[in-house]
């Protein structure tokens, strides 16, 4: 399978280019031809060492916006962007102020997952349209799922399930497994385990954005493993792969990770995660056509190549627009917008999409590598890997 692709009323925040279009709106409105914007609230991660993945991620999502001269699906959208700082305190905080004062028609975003369950049930509670584009947590992909939440990422242990396959596929018996302690992490290790066929010799959880991993690294090594499999989203993964590097083991005992070596570290990492094998729903270089205009579009406005975030989000936009469009911008029938969001009759970058009945995404998953590339390093996607073992938590989740 080819998968390569050769080369006042409301606080804004908004780009030159929307604000210019919803200056449009309103005097348009004047004269009785402008539709009120459908507002959008955003939140995510976008400061600290986490803050590169929410800004991919709210970046792609005003691509989107941007593409279609402020619209989505043809309806004038105003977004409203809140940072939770990867605190959950303030992921609340946030969330209640786009509910309440904001009054926004949809929500989406959300980067870590520890802020996801803190913001989940307040939203959809609240039967406002949830579109999450990274976090998930494995509780609300079952017995918590809501029929006002939908997922253009996965859930947590879907993601890890693939990395378990992928180490079991390379024929490694000893793994020495590595997370950050967290729900995400958490979810980490019980996914890989679920579809890894070999032995773990010992998983360790350490601090959310702990900067040296050097006594961990010198652990790990002293277990004389056949292979590291590792999740460390953001700074944390910049740390630990450079750390890695510098203990002498990138290239000698192989590294497998997932969420660690993407789109959002690579600028920081460059040549020095040159090696690495990871496990991801995304790459850019996967040949579809929507992805190849996505790729390039993002390169071109942001100067750096997308992460997964980013795709992720983009999604979510078109997800959005593919709603608003089948009810012509018309949200007092909720049942019709959920129905259209259901459909999911959209264009993914990650080639075929659906959701479950648990409104997470039937998608597929590779074996993406690190390799050369003009800039020290980029990502390519090799080959699809088939999960096994799964914990279809779609079976615990009451909606049908």
């Amino acid at each position: 399978m080819n998968l390569v692709n050769p080369p006042a009323r409301r606080r804004r925040f908004l780009r030159p280019a929307l604000a210019a279009t919803a200056l449009c709106g309103i005097l348009g409105a004047t004269t009785g031809f402008a539709q009120e914007p459908v507002k959008i609230g955003f939140i995510g991660t976008l400061s600290g060492p986490g803050g590169a993945l929410g800004q991919d991620q709210y970046d792609a999502f005003m691509l989107a916006v941007e593409q279609n001269g402020g619209k989505l699906g043809g309806v004038p959208v105003e977004v409203v962007r809140e940072d939770d700082q990867l605190k959950p305190d303030l992921g609340v905080q946030a969330a209640t102020k786009l509910l309440k004062s904001e009054n926004v028609d949809f929500i989406t975003g959300v980067t870590f997952s520890n802020v996801m369950m803190a913001i989940h049930k307040p939203i959809t509670d609240a039967k406002v349209f949830f579109i999450g584009s990274n976090a998930g947590p494995a509780p609300i992909a079952g017995k918590q799922c809501s029929p006002y939440y939908f997922s253009t990422s996965w859930d947590n242990d879907m993601l890890h399930e693939a990395g378990g396959q992928l180490a079991s596929d390379l024929g490694y018996k000893n793994m020495y497994v590595m997370a950050a302690n967290y729900q995400a992490g958490r979810d980490a290790v019980s996914g890989f385990k679920r579809d890894y066929t070999g032995n773990v010799i010992d998983e360790v959880y350490t601090q959310v954005n702990q900067p040296d991993y050097s006594a961990e690294i010198a652990q790990l090594q002293a277990s004389e493993p056949d292979a590291v499999y590792v999740f460390y989203p953001g700074g944390m993964g910049v740390n630990f792969v450079k750390q890695y590097r510098q203990a002498g083991l990138l290239g000698k005992l192989p590294l497998i990770s997932v969420s660690t070596i993407d789109g959002s570290t690579l600028p920081a990492l460059k040549s020095l995660a040159v090696g690495a094998i990871t496990s991801a729903p995304y790459a850019p270089n996967i040949d579809n056509a929507q992805n190849k205009q996505f790729v390039e579009a993002f390169v071109k406005a942001y100067k750096r190549q997308p992460s997964m975030y980013a795709a992720q989000s983009y999604d979510a936009a078109n997800l959005i627009a593919s709603a608003l469009k089948k009810v012509d911008g018309k949200l007092d029938n909720k049942e019709a917008v959920l129905a259209a969001l259901k459909a999911a009759d959209f264009d993914s970058v990650r080639g075929s999409f659906k959701f479950a009945s648990n409104q997470f995404p039937d998608a597929p998953f590779y074996r993406v590598d690190v390799v050369e590339g003009p800039d020290g390093a980029e990502l390519q996607a090799k080959t699809p890997i088939v999960i096994k073992t799964r914990a279809n938590f779609h079976e615990q989740c009451p909606m049908k």
